[in-house]
């Protein structure tokens, strides 16, 4: 996700896209359980975040191709997932039942009246003004606001409108390639540790902008184990003394965790600020590390092997030769690998973390990820 950040800032760009509601829908979700009975013409939904939920906004914004194997395993075409099908956001819109959410920058064939998705491949938190960080995203939200209440004051009826702002779920999903910066610079641990809290200010001032123009429903999720990436497994070491029990590197973890315990205290800390807000976090650190540590129990075979890279076992990456290289090695079955190239799980680990939110054991409050479809 990084090398990817690196070209948007060669580009040096700023791509603002609004297109009018007024294209055909798009896929249709199918009906899943969980979501807490949303019905589809209920759910508004509006994600913020990097390439674990971006659903095509680096292809468009950039013009990025992403040619097969990247979607086969369900579109049976590239999407701009960086995956071989759905993600964790996809099997989410699916428990409500919803429509998958267009991306914001994607012009054609977009239906934003169930919401918006944000989040483009390669995002950080910081540095804050370059396409595309959290808070250019947000700012983007907000110009897509503006023109949604005109619209929707002229008369469009496939726009979202006052009060679908405002009863909408808000889900930020970012922090990892800001943390893939840190834990790359090598610096002693207490340096890189220091390196967190501007990070999380972010997320907070990203929140505290959507409160302020009426958002009220935030669902927020941790950073995963970097750790236990074959990317970061793949580099060169001096020796196996920072694998733990499961062949994950603990101070890239260690710091992960540094991490998603500040972003848990941001969100104690609104949750008593905001009135009137309910803000989720989602503990994803946890349900992705219980897939490594028991990978048997979900049916994988391969907990910290890529499924299209380069290089074979243990890990199949190689830095120069990547997933969609002409060279790369696909895998026959992603179904039995958690990751797919290196840094993105596949649609079957993304299944099994999203069966895992719905179940709400690992969200504090303990909340279904449907309960805004009821607020009113």
């Amino acid at each position: 996700m990084i090398s990817i950040m690196k070209h948007v800032l060669a580009a040096a760009m700023t791509i603002c896209v609004f297109a009018t509601a007024a294209a055909a829908a798009v896929v249709v979700a199918e009906e899943g359980g969980g979501g807490g009975g949303c019905r589809a013409e209920e759910a508004v939904f509006f994600n913020f975040g990097d390439s674990n939920s971006d659903t095509g906004g680096v292809a468009a914004g950039l013009g990025y191709h992403f040619p097969l194997p990247d979607g086969r395993a369900f579109f049976r075409r590239p999407t701009g997932r960086l995956c071989d099908g759905r993600l964790v956001v996809d099997f989410l819109c699916e428990s409500l039942p919803t429509r998958y959410l267009s991306p914001y920058l994607e012009a054609l064939g977009s239906d934003f009246s169930n919401g918006a998705n944000f989040a483009v491949a390669g995002s950080t938190t910081l540095p804050n003004n370059v396409p595309f960080a959290l808070r250019i995203q947000v700012q983007q939200f907000l110009h897509f606001r503006s023109r949604s209440l005109e619209l929707s004051a002229q008369g469009f009826g496939a726009t979202v409108d006052e009060d679908g702002f405002g009863r909408a779920l808000y889900s930020i999903d970012i922090g990892q390639n800001d943390l893939t910066g840190i834990v790359g610079s090598r610096l002693p641990y207490d340096q890189m540790i220091a390196r967190i809290p501007p990070v999380v200010g972010e997320i907070r001032s990203a929140v505290t902008t959507l409160y302020n123009t009426g958002a009220r429903n935030f669902w927020i999720h941790n950073t995963g184990p970097l750790g236990c990436l074959p990317e970061k497994l793949a580099a060169p070491r001096k020796d196996d003394s920072d694998l733990d029990a499961y062949g994950c590197l603990k101070t890239a973890n260690d710091v992960a965790r540094e991490f998603n315990s500040q972003l848990s205290t941001i969100c104690d800390e609104m949750r008593s600020e905001l009135r009137n807000s309910t803000i989720v976090y989602t503990d994803i650190f946890a349900i992705k590390y219980d897939l490594i540590a028991n990978y048997t129990s979900y049916g994988f075979e391969k907990p910290l092997t890529a499924c299209c890279g380069y290089g074979g076992p243990p890990y199949n990456y190689n830095r120069s030769v990547t997933c969609l290289n002409p060279a790369c090695q696909v895998c026959d079955d992603g179904a039995k690998y958690i990751s797919w190239d290196g840094v993105h799980y596949t649609e079957a680990a993304n299944s099994a973390v999203a069966n895992k939110i719905l179940t709400a054991e690992y969200s504090n409050p303990r909340t279904e990820f449907g309960f805004f479809c009821s607020t009113t």
